[in-house]
């Protein structure tokens, strides 16, 4: 297995600086100033042939009092106790500060091996920058410069050999190509607004507290990328910051997280958009699940604390989806509960299904078949007087998939008629879930162009 190391320090000290570094990534929320990273942050990295995972925590309080500064604490807490090392970052242009002293007397409790590295010790004066660090009385020193690279190579060649060595030894080459090779699974990135219950679900489904979950709103900043299992298939869930509208968002950080989660949206395969069934769909909900549908994004739409609402609540939540949601009528609406875990059976067996539909290959003489069909039981309008032809249907890409029908005078098709060969094509193929794009191409008139000699 490959080695884990943790990296851990009090807030902005450049811990998700150094993480990028390592994984040579931009995977990390990176901002300046304190308390950006709040949850676990996993990333490959990788010496000449021995690899390693790198964990990215939140600023540590080991006294944190505040709810979501213990919350912080208890994930860094677990961070330490999967690694196999731990790199402490401080910085070294502020000097030791009692907040270090605190974290390296809780470190050395822990009995875990740990390095301390010197960060933003850039240029010459790095060694009268580490005089006061010497105090703690924890060996060899790092100073590293993580934004400039100074240093870091050597540092985590050091903790691989001294620390590591023994353990990357066990992983024979083969064993480890199979594990650099094998399938991830299944991206599915969770998205909505703040607070509707995105971690909850995350941790619903991983069956721990992986995420930080709380009842104020933008607690999740970053995007989480978590590897998981379920039944026996591989899958890698992505936990989003909540998207408020553009005109409410004011802090540079929330404008970072809102791309980091706009990119996400863009690199998953299956896109659950959490909706809060307490609370009136809203246009921000509107505008999340167009850009997914833009996206071309398969899509399962969660309607979250579902429980405790009576009869009349829930019959006017499926009206109000109905009228405002109409656009998402391809997708399956599942209502749950993150919380005690309900519902969630059925939201994952639909996320497979979205997830084949979106992959799913089309053969042309059923498409043909299906379009000729379609136009035999209702012909497209006239337009003057040509009547747009149908000839045949090809398949021109997937995720989504992408029909592309041929025929002549095709830029007469109204778009009411390109939603009904849709419908006809979602009636004939296993659809649901995914996006359906219509290409028309028109044949060319071989004469247009020639002089008419009568």
């Amino acid at each position: 297995m490959k080695p884990v190391i943790a990296l851990v320090g009090r807030p902005n000290v450049g811990k998700s600086t150094l993480f990028n570094r390592l994984t040579r990534s931009r995977d990390a929320l990176v901002a300046d100033f304190a308390g950006t990273t709040r949850d676990r942050h996993y990333g490959e990295g990788r010496v000449g042939s021995r690899p390693y995972l790198i964990v990215d925590t939140g600023g540590f309080a080991p006294a944190a009092q505040p709810d979501i500064m213990n919350q912080m604490a208890r994930q860094t807490r677990q961070a330490v106790d999967e690694s196999d090392g731990i790199l402490f970052i401080v910085d070294a242009r502020q000097g030791l500060t009692p907040q270090d002293e605190a974290i390296a007397a809780w470190l050395r409790k822990t009995g875990r091996p740990f390095r301390l590295v010197l960060n933003k010790a850039e240029g010459n004066a790095s060694h009268t920058l580490a005089a006061d660090f010497y105090a703690l009385g924890l060996g060899e020193l790092y100073p590293i410069s993580a934004a400039h690279g100074d240093g870091v190579s050597a540092m985590i060649e050091a903790t691989l050999v001294s620390a590591y060595a023994g353990r990357v030894a066990e992983t024979d080459e083969e064993g480890e190509e199979h594990q650099e090779h094998q399938e991830r699974g299944i991206k599915i990135a969770v998205v909505g607004r703040p607070n509707v219950g995105k971690s909850t679900l995350v941790n619903a489904l991983l069956g721990e507290e992986r995420t930080i979950a709380c009842d104020t709103p933008g607690t999740t900043r970053d995007s989480i990328m978590i590897d998981f299992q379920w039944q026996g298939r591989a899958y890698q869930l992505i936990d989003t910051a909540g998207m408020r509208r553009r005109a409410r968002v004011s802090e540079a950080i929330e404008k970072f997280s809102i791309i980091k989660t706009l990119q996400s949206i863009a690199a998953a395969q299956v896109v659950v958009l959490l909706l809060d069934a307490r609370q009136d769909i809203s246009e921000q909900d509107a505008h999340i699940a167009g850009f997914v549908v833009e996206e071309g994004r398969a899509l399962v739409v969660g309607v979250n604390k579902w429980d405790g609402l009576d009869a009349y609540q829930r019959t006017c939540v499926k009206a109000n989806l109905e009228r405002q949601l109409r656009f998402l009528n391809f997708a399956e609406f599942h209502f749950i509960s993150a919380l005690q875990k309900t519902g969630l059976k059925h939201l994952m067996r639909s996320i497979d299904a979205a997830y084949q539909a979106g992959r799913l290959k089309l053969p042309t003489p059923k498409l043909t078949r299906a379009l000729l069909e379609a136009a035999q039981f209702q012909p497209p309008r006239r337009s003057g007087l040509i009547r747009p032809k149908l000839r045949y249907a090809h398949q021109g890409g997937h995720n989504p998939p992408v029909i592309v029908i041929h025929g002549n005078a095709l830029d007469a098709i109204t778009p009411a008629y390109q939603r009904y060969l849709e419908k006809r094509f979602r009636a004939t193929f296993p659809l649901t879930g995914t996006p359906l794009r219509l290409i028309l191409r028109a044949g060319k008139n071989p004469y247009a162009e020639k002089p008419n000699r009568f």
